[in-house]
């Protein structure tokens, strides 16, 4: 595909299937301009660095939160972005890891923290105490979405016996304490990464649960 008919969108597009496909590693402009059909100086033509790539998509892919319903109380509208938020990051768990080493920044990431830090204020918070709490909530989310990007770069990177011998492992070693022993003999033990089912849906509920108690007692 000639440069000209090459648009800044159509390659974050791609970047972003890639990545979803490939990992972070697996992310370079010869691959890409593959994947488009295209040289890779077509794509230097719109996009300079493989630094600006992953920013414009580690951004692009905030887009895909929906926004609440203006009306909805906040604890309605705090539960939607969250929950959104948690949703993206699962379907690309590259998110993480170029957090960690790339400068990630633009207007979906703001359109976001604008819609969470207002619903916050709307349940009564000071502006000094929406930021904590919207920063307090987008830590939570983020660590709950490191399970499932974990998974997916073992995944890739070993093979299935290395991680099967490496789970033997951990619960060989886990087996010894008497609390973790009993629960590895229970249909609900998790893997490697995992985390207990429901473990993100009860743990943003005690974050609310907490905010609300914090304002009750005001």
């Amino acid at each position: 595909m000639p440069r000209n008919t090459l648009t800044a969108e159509q390659i974050v597009r791609a970047a972003i299937e890639l990545l979803d496909s490939e990992g972070l590693d697996g992310l370079n402009m010869r691959s890409l301009g593959q994947r488009l059909g295209s040289a890779a100086t077509a794509i230097y033509w719109h996009i300079k660095t493989k630094d600006d790539l992953v920013r414009l998509a580690g951004d692009a892919i905030w887009d895909e939160i929906g926004l609440p319903d203006p009306d909805a109380d906040w604890r309605t509208a705090a539960t939607a972005l969250a929950t959104g938020m948690h949703a993206m990051l699962t379907r690309h768990p590259w998110f993480g890891q170029a957090a960690g080493g790339y400068l990630l920044y633009g207007r979906g990431k703001s359109r976001f923290d604008e819609h969470t830090i207002a619903a916050y204020e709307k349940a009564g918070f000071a502006p000094a105490d929406a930021d904590r709490a919207a920063a307090t909530v987008f830590v939570f989310v983020l660590g709950s979405a490191l399970g499932p990007a974990m998974e997916v770069s073992l995944t890739r990177r070993l093979t299935h016996a290395a991680l099967q011998d490496a789970v033997a492992r951990t619960h060989e070693i886990a087996s010894e304490f008497p609390r973790l022993r009993e629960r590895l003999d229970t249909p609900a033990a998790v893997g490697y990464a995992d985390a207990p089912e429901g473990s993100f849906e009860f743990g943003l509920r005690a974050i609310l649960d907490g905010f609300e108690a914090r304002l009750s007692s005001r």
